[in-house]
């Protein structure tokens, strides 16, 4: 395993092609304030984040991530268009599934903040990314959560429903259950028939919610409960987007296949990307395209996303990377931007160079 001082070698070599290409380089704390953080992070980061306390500055956090304090700082004083440039730690607990991996490793990242061409800069993040990742035999893989979300709001049912799909996106287990319920295919629990019944076990109220955030609850399950069910023939197209897998060209015309038309747009989008990607060297016919690529990692993408992935399934991601819009948005204070970025592990570069 290389150690710190290669990889910050490697690291550097990297940040040098990331300055060269426009960047510029920035240095978020390695202690940021955790309140804000833990909220945008997705539930794996939020759970592994290592979170501390300082008797002035409050509740704090190792760096789990450059992205969101690179966001804040834009967000805060930067001007348009943007590319930063990244190299430093970043921190993770490894639970028992990941104790051969590091719990402190460096990340090298490259961001861009640009209105002009969103299909444009996705394409240039992941050249730059591939360029550097070059001759190593790697995977790369590419998605799009702003497909599952469209599928998802094209849905005909309540808005309720759709919030929630939408909330579990990157909960896979927790959303195809919430589909399988909206969809009628599950039985109602006994004690949610009871409840919407108006059957109420003679207890006490108990915990933090009072007697009307209960009520309020429970008028909101018995509207659930009687809108129409989604139909089955909608649950299936979404089952069949969610497990699409096909070589990157391929995808435009599948998707079309599916019969949903709220995915045009989308679709469209994604045309746009391939072309740009193409324009910029890339041979799309190297690229896996994964639908569901992306919904088990962080949760503030909501485009495009990538990864470069080893052949050894034990090993990280050597690098990855997505848009997030929506982010700047959450961050900005009334201000968004489309953003897009990516980040390469140096460490393990450093290995698979090692190797060869």
């Amino acid at each position: 395993m290389a150690g710190k001082a290669q990889a910050r070698g490697v690291g550097a070599r990297i940040l040098a092609a990331f300055q060269a290409a426009g960047a510029v380089e920035i240095a978020p704390d390695i202690l940021q304030p955790a309140e804000a953080l833990l909220d945008l992070y997705g539930e794996d980061i939020r759970a592994r984040a290592y979170v501390t306390a300082d008797p002035i500055r409050g509740e704090l956090m190792l760096r789990p991530d450059f992205t969101v304090p690179v966001v804040q700082e834009h967000m805060a004083n930067g001007a348009e268009p943007a590319r930063y440039c990244y190299l430093g730690e970043v921190f993770r607990k490894q639970d028992h599934r990941g104790a051969a991996r590091v719990a402190e490793y460096m990340q090298a990242g490259y961001e861009v903040f640009d209105r002009v061409d969103p299909e444009a800069a996705d394409a240039e993040v992941f050249a730059l990314i591939h360029a550097a990742l070059q001759g190593l035999g790697l995977t790369a893989t590419i998605g799009d959560i702003g497909i599952l979300q469209a599928a998802v709001a094209g849905l005909d049912t309540i808005p309720a429903r759709k919030v929630a799909l939408m909330r579990h996106i990157w909960r896979p287990q927790r959303f195809h259950k919430l589909l399988e319920r909206y969809a009628g295919m599950v039985p109602v629990p006994e004690s949610r028939r009871a409840l919407l019944e108006g059957v109420r076990a003679d207890a006490p109220w108990i915990g933090l919610r009072d007697p009307a955030e209960m009520e309020a609850r429970i008028a909101r399950l018995r509207l659930d409960a009687a809108a129409a069910a989604i139909p089955a023939a909608d649950v299936a197209r979404l089952d069949a987007l969610f497990a699409l897998r096909c070589a990157a060209p391929e995808a435009p015309a599948a998707l079309r296949a599916l019969d949903l038309p709220a995915l045009d747009p989308a679709v469209a989008r994604l045309e746009r990307r391939l072309a740009a990607l193409d324009a910029r060297g890339i041979d799309l016919t190297t690229l896996r395209f994964d639908a569901s690529h992306g919904r088990s990692t962080m949760e503030y993408y909501d485009g495009f996303v990538f990864a470069f992935t080893a052949a050894d399934p034990a090993l990280p991601p050597v690098a990855s990377g997505g848009r997030y819009d929506a982010l700047t948005r959450v961050l900005g204070g009334g201000r968004e931007i489309p953003a897009v970025g990516g980040v390469i592990r140096p460490g393990l570069l450093a290995d698979l160079e090692g190797a060869q």
